[in-house]
């Protein structure tokens, strides 16, 4: 049940990012809970071998390349998807940098 209130939560963040940013559209409610779960499944699966394949750069830039990493697999969500647009890389890294603040701020409401 908590992880379908934070699932939510991510759909009602990425709305929020789309509210505040013109260079990324959603489409719908139903297009926000399709890109949450895609993003959350990229961040799960596919950014820890991105992590570890970069980290020479990343620790060579004392962490600041994990935020093109996060924008790039906000990108890459946005081209994917037909109902979640990004226009370009710095809306990706702008969005991303919101998306996980609202996100965060939002998942603060699940602690008890």
């Amino acid at each position: 049940m908590e992880l379908i209130f934070v699932w939510i939560l991510n759909a009602v963040a990425l709305l929020v990012v789309a509210y505040i940013l013109p260079g990324i559209t959603v489409a719908s409610f139903g297009s926000a809970l399709i890109a949450a779960l895609v993003l959350g499944l990229l961040n799960t699966l596919v950014k820890p071998l991105l992590v570890l394949l970069t980290l020479p750069i990343t620790i060579v830039t004392l962490g600041l390349f994990l935020l093109v990493l996060n924008a790039l697999v906000f990108w890459f969500a946005g081209s994917v998807l037909k109902g979640f647009q990004v226009s370009g890389f710095w809306w990706a890294l702008l969005g991303a940098f919101i998306y996980s603040i609202v996100s965060g701020l939002l998942s603060r409401l699940l602690v008890r």
